[in-house]
């Protein structure tokens, strides 16, 4: 049984989620706080956290969360469930190193559709059935078993959304990728600029290991391509 996480500082709404994840079969445990939470994760951690970012008194405390969670595990799948819908906070969430962002008006299908796609690609890991098991471009090695990329022999930490969007551009080396067939690859269905702010954060790692990484072209209009150095 899948164990599921819900950080939600109103009653109400976090008992609202619970019994609706419970009744799909999913463990679900429920906290109101971050220090509440992180007690718990520091003892086990669940297999998909749903979080808010206000929690009680710390107006950030889902962020703060969050990066915490990311620091413990770089696979672990996290969702930021919130009434903050500024692309600020968005891209916030995303930088931070969460696989979703949605708000509180999603619909509950909606919700359920989006735990379960992560699932689903969670249990790729280890699994014969991802293509290309070992992918080497030039200083790029992707393990698709492990979920393991390296750069230059270095390992590079990215989430799952970030890996399967790697795989993507690296599978087939300067071919222009749409944000579309991103989506289809990492199993995301998300808006444009969320896109963006996954490639942006991707960049950010490699360059944080190599200051002269740049393949990863921006195609305006059209999409991105992964181009050898």
């Amino acid at each position: 049984m899948k164990r599921i996480a819900i950080v939600e500082d109103e009653a109400a709404i976090r008992d609202n989620y619970k019994e609706v994840l419970q009744q799909q079969g999913y463990h679900v445990q429920a906290y109101s706080n971050r220090p509440t939470a992180m007690l718990a994760f520091n003892d086990r951690l669940p297999d998909l956290a749903v979080i808010d970012i206000g929690l009680e008194d710390e107006i950030d405390g889902g962020f703060t969360l969050c990066q915490s969670l990311r620091a413990m595990s770089s696979s672990l799948p996290i969702i930021f469930l919130t009434a903050r819908d500024s692309d600020f906070d968005t891209v916030c969430g995303l930088r931070l190193g969460a696989d979703d962002y949605l708000t509180k008006d999603v619909s509950f299908p909606h919700l359920l559709a989006r735990i379960a796609a992560l699932f689903r690609r969670s249990e790729l890991i280890g699994s014969s059935s991802v293509n290309d098991n070992l992918m080497i471009r030039d200083h790029l090695s992707i393990d698709g078993n492990r979920m393991q990329v390296l750069w230059k022999q270095a390992p590079i930490e990215l989430t799952v959304t970030e890996f399967w969007m790697v795989h993507a551009l690296a599978k087939h080396p300067g071919h222009v990728r749409s944000r579309q067939d991103l989506m289809q690859e990492a199993k995301i269905y998300v808006d444009d600029s969320t896109i963006t702010s996954h490639v942006k954060r991707i960049r950010k790692k490699f360059i944080a290991m190599d200051a002269d990484f740049n393949c990863i072209d921006t195609v305006y209009g059209m999409g991105y391509r992964w181009d050898s150095m």
